[in-house]
């Protein structure tokens, strides 16, 4: 065997284990950054369970909207789950490494839960806008088998493409440093370690963000564009408050999850900095889930008043 090849050789076998560069550079402000994402990620929790809780013992809030609404806390509670936890641990160890396997297992729950959001998001859409749309048809277009159907084609649509696309990455060698300047494992930290030509899964990662997180993105477009000219059409203010509140929640929620992942992943290469990319990724796997159970009660009268019902009949002896 040629030196180089032994080389090459040895570099690819070195390497077991990578290093979580994370916020490193923020030296003494570690405790500080670990406490404020300890307590985002116990408010998460909290409210995506909340949510879950009521809407399973409120049968007023058994509809369509409301499950999905389900859908989405648990996608949050397992997207954030996905990421935070070693996170935390990483703010306080002075080894932040983890395993390839662990690697491969973070990215391949990541990855596939963040995709199966985008779909949900879309059905979500879908379902408002038959609510406004086609009032008189909602409950035959939006069955309970409807939903669960949208529901099921959203996880195996992701796990499909992800499983398919991650096991790719996971195939080239790694060699060279292992250290990875980001707080958890993504596609592009660990596609600059690979060495191997990595312009075909570059292709593969933008052919899956323009069919499974921008075409979700743009159904869900094309549903408010029908909404709002629905809306608009309604003769009394009144009515048009009426139903722009019932799909506000959602278009918030929409707002926070895209405007995040688009400037993330859709931004040129010469735009990004790892302490840049690093401050967007917070924004949707820690922030966004913990803000989400906020939109849905705070503007959600059907849900406020389920949970006062809730707590009345706890209170009551």
């Amino acid at each position: 065997m040629a030196s180089s090849e032994r080389d090459t050789h040895e570099n690819r076998t070195v390497i077991q284990e990578f290093i979580l560069v994370g916020f490193s550079y923020l030296a003494e402000m570690q405790s500080l950054v670990f406490l404020l994402f300890l307590a985002t990620y116990i408010v998460t929790l909290l409210g995506n369970f909340l949510i879950i809780l009521l809407i399973k013992l409120s049968p007023s809030l058994h509809t369509p909207m409301y499950f999905f609404l389900v859908n989405l806390s648990f996608l949050d509670i397992c997207f954030t789950t996905s990421v935070v936890p070693q996170m935390l641990v990483h703010l306080l160890v002075k080894h932040k490494s983890i395993s390839i396997a662990g690697c491969a297992a973070q990215l391949y729950a990541y990855a596939i839960v963040g995709v199966t959001e985008c779909c949900l998001l879309a059905s979500m859409a879908y379902d408002r806008y038959v609510a406004i749309c086609h009032p008189l048809h909602y409950t035959t277009i939006m069955s309970g088998r409807k939903c669960v159907s949208l529901a099921a084609a959203s996880w195996i649509t992701s796990i499909s493409v992800q499983l398919i696309q991650i096991t790719w990455i996971f195939t080239m060698p790694f060699c060279g440093s292992n250290l990875i300047d980001h707080f958890f494992c993504d596609f592009a930290p660990l596609a600059k370690l690979a060495c191997a030509d990595t312009s075909k899964n570059e292709i593969l990662i933008m052919v899956v963000t323009v069919l499974f997180i921008m075409g979700p993105f743009l159904l869900i477009i094309l549903s408010y564009i029908n909404i709002m000219c629905t809306i608009f059409k309604l003769p009394s203010a009144e009515g048009r408050r009426k139903a722009f509140s019932t799909c506000s929640s959602h278009l918030m929620v929409v707002m926070l999850f895209y405007g995040t992942i688009l400037l993330t992943y859709l931004r040129p290469k010469s735009r990004h900095t790892p302490e840049g990319d690093k401050v967007l990724s917070l924004m949707y796997t820690a922030i966004t889930p913990a803000l989400n159970p906020l939109i849905y009660t705070l503007r959600n009268k059907e849900v406020k008043g389920a949970f006062r019902k809730a707590v009345k009949g706890i209170s009551v002896p």
